[in-house]
């Protein structure tokens, strides 16, 4: 095996040009010199480098070693470092609002029922029976008449289809009341003595959703009441409902809602056609019932389609994000205006399953299975005409499966 060659004496980069130029060029008296001495190559023990050509010079601290990896210039390391941090702290602050509305709304829907928030006496709405839910209206404190309800409305729903009919019950409708006491009143007063003037509002929701069970053949076990002077503060809350007037009407309206307090009235227009209206006046709208030029509005079933049509525009009120900022307000609004024997979990259930869109509209009056009279004490009333209650619940059945 023939000898490896001895190692060249190292050039550094200043004697470079030489060098190459002895190598084009060789002297006479290079050919003379003989090998470099000895202490020479052993100061420089390693092979001779040639002139780093075949490497690239990169300015700017590149790496000697091929396989290395550049570094990163520190501004787009500092720039990395406060993306991470300021998503960080987005998240921070989006989770101490999800933890903020999470208490606001367990602590609206511990006020407004009978149950716990996130109970359910449904299945959260999957069941495929049909569910009825008694909404009751009334004017509150300091109103005439404070608790007696104007307003009732039996919503029936069937999940599943999401089919849903809203039945009209005339608050002029005399009924006996206690059961099988052979007194007699209009059904409107059942909650205020049931309650006791709204002591025990529990007691008065039962009783009012049982006669009306009674008197429609409908299983209604789920009842809602609603305060009209706290639903006019959650309308503002929530910036006004947009409603379609469906017929133009003129009504005397008293100038603050009971005219035991003050005794002057109003004269109310409303035209027919969209219109924005803010609390105040979506309670008048809804409850104005001494109307001038049109009867058919002066009716208590066309009272109930103007109230169900301000619930309608309420709700789809709060289902646009727009609402959203302004939650807080109208659920603080809510908490003094809503009572129910239903979840707040049941509750949302009920109202995103509901298509107020293609709602079925029935009404008890008399037009169909209802007839005018008079009380012995000389009351306005509704009865059944020939005394039949039993084709009132056969007009619910059909109305609601045909």
């Amino acid at each position: 095996m023939p000898p490896s060659p001895e190692p060249q004496p190292y050039r550094s980069m200043a004697d470079q040009p030489a060098a190459r130029y002895s190598q084009r060029t060789p002297s006479p008296s290079s050919w003379q010199q003989g090998p470099a001495p000895a202490a020479q190559q052993n100061a420089q023990p390693y092979p001779a480098q040639p002139y780093p050509a075949q490497r690239p010079l990169v300015i700017g601290g590149a790496p000697s070693s091929p396989g290395a990896k550049p570094r990163r210039p520190f501004r787009r390391r500092r720039g990395c470092q406060i993306g991470c941090l300021g998503t960080l702290l987005l998240f921070i602050v989006l989770g101490g609002l999800f933890i903020v509305t999470m208490q606001k709304v367990l602590a609206f829907g511990s006020a407004i029922s009978t149950q716990s928030p996130l109970s359910t006496q449904t299945g959260y709405m999957n069941t495929s029976d049909r569910v009825n839910i008694l909404i009751m209206g009334y004017g509150g404190a300091g109103h005439d008449g404070a608790f007696l309800t104007d307003s009732l409305v039996v919503m029936s729903l069937l999940p599943q289809s999401h089919k849903t009919t809203l039945l009209s019950v005339p608050r002029d409708l005399w009924v006996q009341y206690p059961p099988s006491s052979g007194n007699y009143t209009k059904i409107n007063a059942i909650y205020t003595n049931a309650s006791n003037g709204n002591a025990n509002p529990i007691a008065g929701g039962d009783a009012i959703a049982q006669k009306v069970s009674l008197v429609t053949g409908l299983d209604v076990k789920y009842w809602m009441s609603i305060n009209f002077a706290g639903f006019r503060k959650f309308i503002d809350a929530i910036g006004g409902v947009d409603v379609t007037v469906p017929d133009a009407f003129t009504a005397r309206y008293p100038k603050n809602d009971d005219p035991a307090i003050n005794a002057s009235w109003i004269t109310v227009h409303f035209s027919k056609g969209p219109m924005h209206m803010d609390g105040a006046t979506a309670i008048v709208y809804a409850r104005a019932r001494y109307v001038l030029d049109n009867n058919a509005e002066g009716s208590d079933f066309a009272r109930s389609q103007r109230q169900q049509l301000i619930m309608k525009a309420a709700l789809s009120k709060l289902k646009d994000w727009h609402t959203w900022p302004s939650i807080y307000g109208a659920l603080d609004a809510l908490k003094q205006t809503m009572y129910s024997n239903l979840s707040l979990a049941d509750l949302t259930q009920f109202a995103l399953k509901m298509d107020l869109n293609n709602a079925h509209r029935l009404g008890l009056s008399n037009d169909n299975v209802l007839a005018d009279s008079t009380s012995n004490d000389g009351q306005s009333i509704l009865l059944p005409r020939n005394n039949d209650w039993q084709a009132i619940v056969n007009y619910v059945k059909q109305g609601l499966y045909n």
